[in-house]
């Protein structure tokens, strides 16, 4: 059994288990914490979020305490970090999963490291969505501002997304506008069989530049959580790639496979990437054919989904039904 939060959400605790925010970006935060109370939120800000050095906001020590404290903590609704980052592995092995109160952690990139980990762990549904640094403008875009409507459903309750109109190819820091992302871009939704395709399942993903560490590691055993939590369902992975050529993506998803990861899926959905560099001549579109054969599933690609805005918000745990259609997408979660 999945359990969900109660659909509240009043009070923000921001606290950075991966990176913070270096001295010369803290208008960045202020803005957003800003915004966020103006809508009426209430902010816990932790001190690693004003803090970065050597890569990481903190040692792995006092970043697991901040970010226990705030976990444990009924009063705290949502946990948020600032951002993603690079070393939040290491916070892992001081966290004490059976003191986590039941709550929404939200985050991607580097925090979907956690957001996985908590959900096999645990049970607890997790949120893998936007940064709180992206909330700093007047405005969201569609897709991004349903962060708030899918953290307030309960259990037992469902919700839909749909794919974007426009996506962001790049940042635009001379012209921006009210909503963060310089959205210029025609989003389309794509299947390896170039047909319509419809996907059932428990939803599971994150980044696999970072998740992929969690193989072999006590907070990385999917099977174990399909026993516990969701016995005789597949799962339906969500995944996106921040920085490996197609080289290292097929190395990781290969390394995933081995490990039982794909073993009773319904399929795989991937985001819209920065990265996916051919290596001699093996493309991306074709290492997802070859993945598709060898598990035999369907796959859909360039979703609204990473590190190439906007993306839906998608909660680990969650029953999905993801339709794609003549480049267009639509995700319904259902939280049972």
């Amino acid at each position: 059994m999945i359990r969900y939060p109660d659909g509240k959400i009043e009070t923000i605790g921001v606290t950075a288990p991966s990176s913070g925010v270096a001295p010369d970006m803290h208008e960045v935060l202020k803005k957003s914490i800003e915004r966020l109370e103006e809508r009426g939120f209430k902010l816990q800000v932790g001190d690693t979020p004003w803090t970065q050095q050597e890569a990481k906001s903190a040692p792995a020590e006092v970043r697991a305490e901040e970010l226990m404290k705030m976990l444990s903590d009924p009063s705290v609704d949502l946990v948020m970090p600032p951002w993603g980052g690079e070393l939040l592995v290491e916070v892992l092995e001081f966290l004490d999963f059976s003191k986590i109160e039941l709550k929404w952690i939200l985050g991607y990139s580097d925090i979907s490291m956690l957001l996985l980990a908590v959900t096999l762990n645990t049970g607890y549904a997790t949120a893998h969505g936007v940064n709180f640094v992206d909330l700093r403008g007047p405005e969201s875009d569609d897709t991004t501002a349903k962060w708030l409507n899918v953290l307030q459903t309960k259990q037992g309750e469902s919700i839909a997304q749909v794919s974007s109109e426009k996506y962001q190819k790049e940042w635009d820091h001379d012209h921006p506008t009210p909503v963060i992302f310089n959205l210029t871009e025609d989003t389309e939704w794509k299947t390896v069989s170039g047909e319509s395709e419809q996907f059932k399942g428990r939803l599971l993903g994150g980044c696999i530049d970072v998740i992929r560490h969690l193989i072999g590691t006590p907070y990385g055993d999917v099977d174990g959580f399909r026993e516990r939590h969701i016995p005789g369902e597949p799962v339906l992975w969500y995944l996106e790639n921040c920085e490996m050529n197609v080289a290292d993506l097929k190395r990781s998803l290969t390394q995933m496979k081995y490990a039982g990861w794909f073993n009773h899926i319904s399929g795989i959905v991937f985001g819209r990437s920065p990265a996916n560099q051919e290596i001699g001549g093996y493309t991306v579109e074709k290492m997802y054919e070859d993945l598709s054969d060898e598990l035999g599933v369907p796959i859909a690609y360039d979703i609204d989904l990473g590190h190439i805005p906007p993306q839906i918000t998608f909660v680990n745990g969650a029953y999905a039904t993801i339709d794609v259609e003549n480049g267009k997408g639509k995700v319904e979660m259902e939280f049972k």
